[in-house]
């Protein structure tokens, strides 16, 4: 694959165009590159009449060989199986089914200034002839007369096509061949396909083909935008892919590269001062790992394409993940596994609201993990969901017009015939609102609702929205545990769900497979516009983790509308969030899983929550500020009768507050509390409050003095100054006082 001698004179260049423009093209090559070569044979025809019956004759002999012996183009189709984002870039590629990475490549694709360089270097009026230059043959048979050896090559771009397709022994006969084959591939192909044809199959060392796999391999980027030391490099490498390979002969490969980039300053494709810029760049000296981005989606589909689906032409499956916020995904859950437990794992999923597009997929932070559980996909896996199907246990309250946000319902231990919920810390708020049981995640009111709600059609409802519910073989039905993670569910799914949250209530099918042009799939009403529209204003309130700032307080005001989860056991913690734009799914836990005691969805993956919606930009809140048309806009007090208050507090005509006593539940009376490092100075850790009865607002004191606490809330932390006794008091609505001696060590 030789190159045009240096020597080579601007005065081949036709008269009337620069040597600049040869490379790049006029309005003629240009037309002549993209219409179909079909006009090979009426050229040829042409000539015939012209020059009379002898060529007449020749040009059936050509017809015949053409038809008999045609080239075999089947070597174009055996590339690399590989999987793209939304904008081309690829996230991983597989080796071919010889071994060798061959990534499909188009003149579009590479930089312009790579091809000028190529085509002035390798055959620079590729545009103007058939296969075969006349004027570089003659030359170069004009130099062997002369020299007594080959001095330089003859072969054009389209002759070194023919032979990548057809390898064969270098010598007189070969070459002939692959005249022949040049001309037949002008006839069938246009000048853009033969070019597509050799930056697709071209070696660049070892099993490296093509410009696409070589640009990543050495340089580790797409070659879309190249530097001149980077082209240089590429046109030279296929000379000489074994003995110049950069990072085993980095030194002949900069002399390669540099020849060319004289060359280039010679034919007025580079200026000096550009050439002299490039020869300053080392060449790379190491190989690049191919890119592997979405390790679990693209394993699964490549091997569906390889499989047969679309085997016919090259193997490119694109998909709708933006490879940038994949990345960053990536090294930030890279990060964050690092401080989580042993074995743990981690999922994330984005989807894009307005299409159900997924945009960046993890469904492991360590594909090449030694245990199997790296290569299991998470966001896939069945696990329990935990608290994270409240809100439509909710919504449906709503839509049923049995609940409002602002109706009262009673949190007091509360058995269903053999079922006894309990809260997750086994405390109880006594009465509280609707608005308040959710943000708080309160056990007992969900199951309360689900009872009004109905857990069959609960169960049916998330089915017609498309989710896959897996239920245990001994309670096939839906039952009340089904608002507290009774049920098997992927991340996939759940993220589905709360899509619907953020689109009005609307849920459309999530889909990783472009489809240019395709409407989007049917959407499915999960719960009413008003119901989701209450849901967002309730969910956005919810309380930040311990590290991140109420989004009130910020400066740039991120609203995001998310629910946490703890599946039994602490075997799964969850955490899912939307904005105006995305919804984002989180899972932390073991794959295996066996418990991670203590590793619950607010502590543990809510902050991965919050560090995703991190890498997307800033946009408004979940929904928009006003209400739609259904929602009642009214306190406690203005509500109709019937809404004031729901369960056992509405058949009472009150929560039964005087058989729940005010009590401490953390510290009881006579404890003894081992006190932790901060970490920061001789500081410790806060101590949490949790009371239990009574009425809110509450009051909290230390040794007499009131300490900062929600007064809504019925746990408060509160910062020790040392060790010793402390007395702990908390004061309820109606006056109410108790409290709780403990030791501090």
């Amino acid at each position: 694959m030789s190159a045009e001698k240096d020597k080579t004179s601007l005065a081949d260049t036709p008269k009337g165009v620069s040597a600049a423009a040869v490379p790049d093209g006029d309005a003629l090559e240009r037309a002549e590159a993209n219409a179909p070569t079909r006009g090979f044979w009426v050229r040829l025809q042409r000539i015939a009449a012209r020059f009379g019956a002898g060529f007449f004759v020749f040009l059936l002999a050509v017809f015949a060989f053409d038809r008999l012996a045609p080239p075999d183009l089947s070597p174009l189709a055996r590339t690399s199986t590989f999987v793209v984002d939304k904008d081309g870039q690829v996230l991983r590629a597989f080796t071919n089914r010889d071994g060798v990475w061959r990534l499909p490549a188009t003149p579009d694709q590479v930089d312009p200034l790579y091809l000028r360089m190529l085509l002035a270097y390798e055959d620079k009026r590729f545009h103007r002839h058939w296969g075969i230059d006349p004027r570089a043959l003659g030359r170069a048979l004009r130099q062997a007369a002369e020299a007594g050896r080959i001095v330089s090559g003859a072969s054009t771009i389209t002759m070194q096509t023919a032979r990548l397709l057809e390898p064969r022994r270098r010598g007189l006969p070969a070459k002939l061949a692959e005249m022949a084959r040049a001309l037949q591939l002008e006839a069938r192909l246009t000048k853009k396909q033969i070019l597509a044809a050799y930056l697709t199959m071209a070696p660049y060392g070892g099993n490296i083909e093509g410009v696409r796999a070589a640009s990543l391999a050495y340089l580790g980027k797409e070659p879309t935008r190249l530097t001149p030391a980077e082209a240089a490099l590429l046109v030279i490498l296929p000379q000489s892919p074994s003995r110049g390979r950069p990072d085993r002969h980095p030194e002949v490969a900069r002399r390669a590269r540099d020849k060319v980039l004289r060359v280039m300053v010679r034919r007025g494709v580079l200026t000096a001062a550009q050439a002299r810029e490039a020869m300053e760049t080392p060449v790379p000296r190491r190989r690049r790992a191919m890119p592997f981005d979405a390790p679990h989606l693209t394993r699964g589909l490549a091997a569906a394409r390889r499989d047969g689906v679309g085997a016919s032409g090259p193997r490119i499956v694109r998909t709708t993940i933006d490879a940038e916020l994949q990345r960053s995904m990536q090294r930030m859950v890279s990060h964050a596994v690092g401080s989580l437990h042993a074995n743990a794992g981690i999922a994330v999923l984005v989807v894009e609201n307005a299409t159900g597009r997924i945009r960046a997929y993890i469904g492991s932070p360590d594909f090449f993990a030694s245990r199997r559980a790296g290569q299991i996909d998470m966001v896939r896996a069945v696990r329990s969901p935990g608290s994270t199907l409240k809100p439509f246990v909710y919504g449906m309250g709503f839509d049923d017009r049995i609940i409002h946000s602002e109706t009262v319902i009673a949190d007091v231990p509360t058995r269903f015939d053999d079922y006894q919920p309990e809260n997750f810390l086994r405390v109880y708020h006594g009465e509280v609102s609707v608005r308040e049981a959710l943000r708080q995640s309160l056990n007992v009111p969900a199951v309360v609702v689900l009872d009004g709600v109905g857990p069959t059609r609960l169960a049916s409802r998330l089915r017609q929205a498309g989710a896959t519910l897996v239920f245990d073989k001994n309670s096939p039905k839906p039952g009340l545990p089904l608002a507290l993670g009774g049920v098997g569910l992927t991340l996939h799914d759940l993220v589905m769900l709360y899509t619907g949250l953020a689109n009005g209530g609307r849920v459309r099918p999530l889909s990783v497979l472009a489809r240019d042009g395709a409407a989007l799939p049917e959407v499915r009403r999960i719960v009413s516009r008003a119901a989701a529209w209450q849901l967002a204003r309730i969910l956005e309130g919810a309380p930040p983790p311990d590290e991140y700032v109420a989004a009130q307080n910020t400066r740039e005001r991120r609203r995001i509308a998310y629910k946490t989860g703890t599946s039994y056991g602490f075997r799964d913690a969850w955490a899912v969030g939307y904005d105006a734009t995305h919804t984002i799914g989180v899972w932390v836990g073991r794959p295996d899983g066996t418990p991670s005691p203590g590793r619950y969805g607010r502590k543990t993956a809510a902050p991965i929550l919050f560090r995703a919606f991190g890498l997307l930009p800033v946009v408004d809140g979940p929904m928009p500020g006003r209400a739609p048309a259904g929602v009642v806009l009214a306190s406690r007090g203005g509500l109709p009768l019937r809404l004031q208050r729901f369960g056992k507090a509405a058949r009472q005509g009150g929560l039964l507050s005087a058989t729940r006593p005010l009590t401490i539940a953390f510290p009881p009376d006579g404890a003894i509390v081992e006190l932790k490092r901060a970490g920061v100075g001789n500081a410790f850790r806060k101590l949490p409050l949790a009371a239990d009865g009574g009425r809110k607002p509450l009051r909290w004191l230390v040794n007499g003095r009131p300490i900062l606490s929600h007064p809504h809330r019925r746990q408060a932390r509160w910062s020790p100054d040392g060790v010793g006794f402390v007395r702990i008091t908390v004061i309820d609505a109606d006056g109410r006082v108790t409290s709780a001696a403990a030791r501090l060590k």
